[in-house]
């Protein structure tokens, strides 16, 4: 502790109180005032940093946590809290640093590992994260937020019977617990237990009315929740003061359908737009990180389309890799292609080519270098996911729809790769990307970024066509729900299958799982899509058509 005036001890006493009773300008101003007079006093630092960060000033925040830092090298929570700052500025590597320094200091602080078990799940090191919520679990038997974490880690790890173990642990604790009804919709959902997942939004919604999120999903699953009483709740909900930019997101998403109903496509339009603005909003540096690093960061690296020979390549696995754009029908056909004569591992958004990637750029390292250990590390994650397997005769699908970006390092590492690339019409995939909020794609809120990831696609699918042209198969969308059994033959020629008309009823799969925006729709048998249902909305892009000449 520092020796203050009486007069300094009692502004601080003011300041902590206004602090505690959320009159949150006012104790600003009074740590300030105690700053401007000793600039070194640790409380005030401390807890205006803090209070940066429940404003939301994560910039401030991060400025006078590591001044209270400097002034008290050891005090763990100036650490955890700048570590929570890095984390909503989406500086997830320094977010490690700082909490891994707090947990230094005071080992058993559970919060602190509770945080580093998020920021590991951002960098998508899973298994660390479940270290981590499982620790403080250890240290805090009593808290539902580390169970609820628990189960989001073992719901993206696929072991979704412990995912619903853990959210079902998270209600008993606390039984209001509304985001863990809302994680056990999400779940159910996936598994098609749509029954289910409607129950457990209802309950969602009943210890938080004011979640339009669960309120959106209810919607999505059954069209009936969209009604009158619901649009009186969004439209009093969205007048409230201070609500969370998320919350703005999907009311206005919400607002669209009603358009829609309605037959408003420009005011539908608006509303959609304004909810992916909003949503945007909501973690601003990790989706303007993440849209810089998709857009400008790695279509500049050459490397990746220049990859030399692998000295060991990997010549049992014979993947079979799914790219394209968000909505191109991709679901649908790695479902057909994963139920022919026998059923083969789906292995939807792996991330796996991204997640490396990524790794090496963060580390600085040359792609060309260490290239036997970075192949190893690929076929351990794969055969970790449960896609390995000697039965399936080493076939197994995913459909990373970005691996378009490593097509040179599927070839060299996986000779037996086969590379299916989803077309469909880009004005029907931009204007589904629109209409269905693609959460975490950091690229997809802002038609400025979409259209210029579309370009890129383009581009690169050119580039490596041209440089690999018997190794990339171009399947139709349109083509394909056209003449689903004639189109089907095709590709599993390519594929190397053998063609049962079965694989055109996946959607009777006893082990059908889908994580994606599809979700719903994929449970259903092929039909042919309504090509100008979305003709209404092209005078809204017009602008892009001198731009692209793919968009036409």
């Amino acid at each position: 502790m520092y020796n203050k005036s009486q007069k300094e001890k009692e502004i601080f006493i003011l300041a902590f109180e206004n602090h505690k009773k959320n009159k949150l300008n006012d104790a600003e101003r009074l740590y300030k005032k105690i700053i401007k007079s000793n600039p070194n006093h640790f409380e005030s630092n401390f807890f205006l940093g803090s209070l940066f960060a429940q404003k939301k000033n994560f910039l401030e925040a991060k400025r006078f946590l590591r001044k209270s830092i400097k002034i008290n090298p050891n005090n763990t929570n100036a650490f955890h809290n700048l570590g929570i700052v890095f984390y909503e500025l989406g500086d997830y590597k320094q977010g490690v640093i700082c909490s891994q320094k707090a947990i230094q200091i005071l080992p058993n602080h559970s919060e602190a590992i509770n945080n580093l078990g998020n920021l590991y799940k951002e960098l998508g090191e899973l298994r660390k994260s479940k270290t981590c919520f499982e620790k403080a679990i250890e240290i805090d038997s009593n808290n539902p937020k580390y169970y609820n974490n628990l189960g989001n880690i073992f719901k993206d790890l696929g072991e979704f019977e412990k995912a619903v173990i853990f959210y079902k642990k998270t209600i008993q604790i606390k039984p209001s617990h509304s985001n863990a009804y809302y994680n056990l919709g999400l779940l159910h959902k996936i598994l098609g237990n749509f029954d289910t997942a409607e129950i457990a939004y209802k309950n969602s919604l009943k210890y938080e009315p004011d979640n339009l999120i669960a309120a959106y999903e209810l919607a999505k699953l059954n069209e009936k929740f969209l009604n009158a009483d619901l649009k009186k709740k969004v439209d009093k909900v969205l007048n409230k003061d201070h609500l969370n930019k998320k919350n703005i997101a999907y009311g206005n998403f919400l607002l669209s359908k009603y358009e829609l109903k309605n037959k408003n496509y420009k005011n539908e339009f608006k509303f959609l737009m304004k909810g992916h603005a909003y949503y945007f909003d909501s973690e601003i540096s990790k989706f303007k990180n993440g849209a810089n690093y998709w857009l400008n960061v790695l279509p500049k690296i050459k490397e990746l389309d220049q990859f030399k020979n692998t000295e060991i390549p990997n010549k049992k696995l014979k993947p079979i890799f799914i790219i394209g754009v968000p909505r191109c029908g991709s679901t649908l056909i790695e479902k057909v292609i994963a139920s022919g004569d026998n059923y083969i591992p789906i292995g939807e958004e792996t991330g796996i080519f991204s997640k490396f990637i990524g790794e090496k750029m963060n580390k600085k390292e040359l792609f060309n270098e260490g290239k036997e250990k970075f192949q190893l590390r690929i076929y351990e994650e794969y055969k970790e996911k449960g896609l390995v397997q000697e039965k399936n005769n080493f076939f197994f699908t995913d459909k990373s729809l970005d691996n378009f970006f490593y097509v040179s390092l599927i070839k060299e590492i996986f000779p037996n790769a086969k590379i299916i690339n989803c077309k469909r019409d880009p004005f029907s995939s931009i204007i589904s990307i629109i209409k269905n909020n693609l959460r975490d794609v950091t690229w997809a809120h802002n038609l400025d970024h979409i259209f210029k990831f579309f370009d890129i696609y383009f581009k690169k699918i050119n580039y490596f066509k041209k440089k690999f042209p018997s190794f990339i198969y171009d399947l139709e969308y349109e083509k394909f729900v056209e003449n689903p059994e004639k189109e089907s033959k095709k590709l599993f020629k390519f594929c190397n299958l053998s063609w049962n008309e079965k694989c055109l009823e996946f959607y009777k799969r006893k082990d059908f799982i889908s994580q994606t925006a599809s979700n719903i729709q994929i449970r259903k048998s092929i039909f042919k899509t309504e090509f100008l249902k979305y003709q209404p909305y092209k005078e809204l892009l017009i602008k892009y058509k001198s731009r692209y000449k793919w968009f036409n």
